[in-house]
This record gives C-alpha cells, sequence and structure tokens, in this order.
C-alpha cells in the first residue's frame, strides 16, 4: 500500500496526474478513483476534493460513487484487503463460515484492520464468480469453491 503524500501540493499533483492521464473526463470517473486509490491505498478526503475540482464536478457526486462501490474504500485499510462476497449463492454455500474462520484466523471482525495494518476484512456485494461459490478476493485475486480450512493456507501467502 502506497502512503499519502507529504503535502498538499504532492497530492494536488498526484492527482492533476492521475486526471490528466484519463483525458479530464467525468466518463472516466471509475478509472480516476481507481488509480487515486492505488496511489494512496484508500481514497482519502483531499483526493476525493482535488478529484471533484479537477473534473469540474460536484463533489457529492465524486463521494457518492467512491461509496457505492464496494471495491473502493474512502478509509483507510490494510495492506490486503480482503473482501468476502455477500450475495445469495456465496451466503448459501458457506460465507457466514468463511468470515468466521477469517475473524478467528486474523483477530479482528468484518469491517476490522489488524492492528499490524497487514489485513482488512470486508464484505462485498459481488464478486461474479457466482459458479465458484463461496468465494473472496484478497487484494486482486479471486480464490473461489472454498471451505474452512482453505483460509489458513491462503493467508500464509500474504503473511
Amino acid at each position: 500500500m502506497d502512503v499519502m503524500p507529504a503535502s498538499l501540493d504532492s497530492l494536488e499533483s498526484t492527482i492533476k496526474e492521475i486526471v490528466a492521464r484519463h483525458g479530464r473526463s467525468e466518463h472516466e470517473l471509475l478509472a480516476i478513483l481507481d488509480d487515486v486509490q492505488r496511489a494512496f491505498g484508500y481514497l482519502p478526503e483531499n483526493a476525493l476534493i482535488e478529484v471533484a475540482r479537477n473534473l469540474d464536478m460536484p463533489l457529492g457526486k465524486v463521494y457518492g460513487v467512491a461509496t457505492f462501490y464496494t471495491l473502493f474504500s474512502v478509509e483507510p485499510v490494510g495492506e490486503h484487503v480482503i473482501r468476502v462476497c455477500e450475495n445469495a449463492p456465496c451466503h448459501l454455500l458457506g460465507a457466514d463460515t468463511l468470515i468466521d474462520v477469517l475473524s478467528q484466523e486474523l483477530g479482528i471482525p468484518m469491517g476490522g484492520t489488524t492492528s499490524c495494518g497487514k489485513f482488512t476484512l470486508k464484505h462485498t456485494s459481488c464478486l461474479g464468480v457466482c459458479g465458484v461459490a463461496p468465494a473472496i478476493m484478497i487484494d486482486d485475486e479471486v480464490y473461489g469453491n472454498l471451505t474452512p480450512d482453505d483460509i489458513p493456507v491462503i493467508l500464509e501467502k500474504y503473511r
């Protein structure tokens, strides 16, 4: 995870560069927010303000998009974000059990971040892999057809 720039000037410069790369187009808002989140590790308020200013959009619209999609975070997260699908197929096939094992293994509740800052555990509405339910996503990697016994093995890759 990258860290926040040391100064507001650095933040503004980073946002200007990202927005320019996407042609200052409102239609590129999702891609811009994705790049901003990759740059800072999450979407800090000052970054959202700068995105809105650079795109000449209302801050409310930018914030609404940033908070609507579960793959975006407006709060700091751990180095590795673990997302557990909560849609019906995953739920019916054991997502709750996976959450229990993840919480126990990491020592955090759903929505929490480990004290060392290594992991954040979050729900997500859908990963789009219903055929391999239950599923989780760690960073950009999806794991499906999971059992509780798979969780410690998967987590070891990230420790």
